[in-house]
């Protein structure tokens, strides 16, 4: 009988869902935090640096864990620390310390949202679908959708009851993931090729080129999270817009929107493209985008490099899994462990980096341009290794 994947995949794209309400909840609520409990930017960058710092933690750990009790149970589990976690952001600042408050919440976000980023992404490369680069790269445009309905929603509810009534709004997104472990708990899963006969993280590693895979994730993780974890505390604060919801709306959610586009396209026409030359495209427009986001006098003119810069890291991220994928058949869930640790050191480092490294926000953005400069000097060095006939057996295994 043949299997029907229609709950897994919707299940996979819900996961990616919550993994963007748990990362970019917070950061809409960072002015309020410092007005009402007198956080400083400072140690909102700790609580960014956290969250992230955390999810390297479980990447290194997660891939080892999900081959020992399966898809299916951490998938499940992954959805149940987010519950957790947006009910303790709802109850413990108000309850005990505040930071003390947000920094549980976002332990527990940040273990969840870790196991999904390792999880979620080889059991849709596990499915039987075509065009697994498309698919790829849809299932991490809904992290983008979900990113911009969070800042959609959020503006609407403040809108409606004030931001000083925040502490209901993760209560509220706290049913998204309790929806989604039912739905993990029901569907069907199938087992990744390269998990079959596991592979060790030295032999990873030796593959060759994967040390450069590995920089371009770090650098992709760090060029998204840079603009996006800071986008609304920019478009308020740095650009000095007259309201939250002028900056949420055309800070974060621009970004996110550019982002949820970009991957949604390239989702439907991505067999078409040389992936490569793709990215190598998108990280000049970066560059470009941060530039003029972080150098423009004009406010408008830093909106739309925010927004743009949205477009082009969108299919990075998700772009850098299928190149690997492809690549390295037998790297398995540990070798998309391994891209998601990259990942998130450079989730961690790009707006720590924002955040501490000046007073003024839009001199963090602009040192933080150096990341697309890695990537394209990375994807260069692939193309030329490609082109010169370098490549040697497929994966170097």
């Amino acid at each position: 009988m043949k299997k029907n994947y229609t709950l897994t995949v919707s299940a996979c794209y819900v996961g990616y869902v919550v993994q963007a309400i748990v990362n970019n909840l917070s950061p809409l609520l960072f002015v309020q935090f410092g007005r009402q409990f007198g956080i400083s930017a400072f140690e909102l960058s700790l609580v960014v640096f956290i969250n992230f710092g955390i999810q390297i933690l479980v990447d290194s750990q997660s891939a080892r864990i999900a081959l020992k009790v399966g898809y299916r149970a951490s998938a499940v589990v992954s959805q149940a620390l987010c519950v957790v976690g947006l009910v303790c952001l709802s109850v413990l600042p108000n309850i005990i310390h505040p930071f003390a408050g947000i920094l549980i919440s976002t332990l527990f976000t940040a273990i969840g949202g870790g196991f999904i980023e390792v999880v979620l992404s080889p059991v849709l490369e596990a499915l039987p679908l075509k065009n697994k680069s498309g698919a790829m790269c849809i299932l991490h445009s809904f992290y983008c959708w979900g990113h911009l309905l969070v800042i959609l929603a959020a503006t609407l509810y403040f809108k409606l009851f004030s931001v000083g009534n925040w502490a209901y709004l993760p209560l509220i997104f706290a049913v998204v993931p309790f929806a989604d472990c039912f739905l993990f708990a029901s569907c069907p899963f199938e087992k990744l090729g390269g998990d079959i006969d596991p592979v060790s993280y030295k032999t990873i590693f030796k593959m060759k080129y994967f040390v450069l895979f590995f920089v371009l994730m770090i650098a992709a993780g760090a060029a998204e999270q840079a603009i996006a974890q800071w986008a609304s505390y920019f478009a308020e604060v740095g650009l000095k817009l007259p309201s939250k919801e002028i900056g949420d709306l055309f800070g974060a959610a621009l970004f996110a929107l550019g982002m949820a586009v970009s991957r949604t396209v390239y989702g439907f026409i991505g067999d078409k493209l040389n992936l490569k030359i793709a990215i190598l495209v998108c990280a000049a427009g970066l560059l470009g985008s941060y530039l003029l986001a972080s150098l423009s006098p004009v406010a408008v003119l830093s909106l739309a490099g925010i927004a743009s810069g949205g477009v082009f890291v969108g299919i990075m991220w998700p772009g850098l899994y299928s190149l690997a994928g492809g690549e390295y058949p037998r790297g398995g869930t540990k070798m998309f462990g391994m891209l998601a640790l990259a990942g998130d050191v450079g989730c961690t480092l790009g707006p720590v980096m924002v955040g501490t490294v000046s007073s003024d926000i839009k001199i963090g953005l602009l040192l933080s341009s150096s990341f697309p400069l890695v990537m394209i000097f990375s994807i260069l060095t692939l193309l030329i290794a490609s082109s010169k006939g370098k490549k040697g057996e497929k994966g170097g295994l």
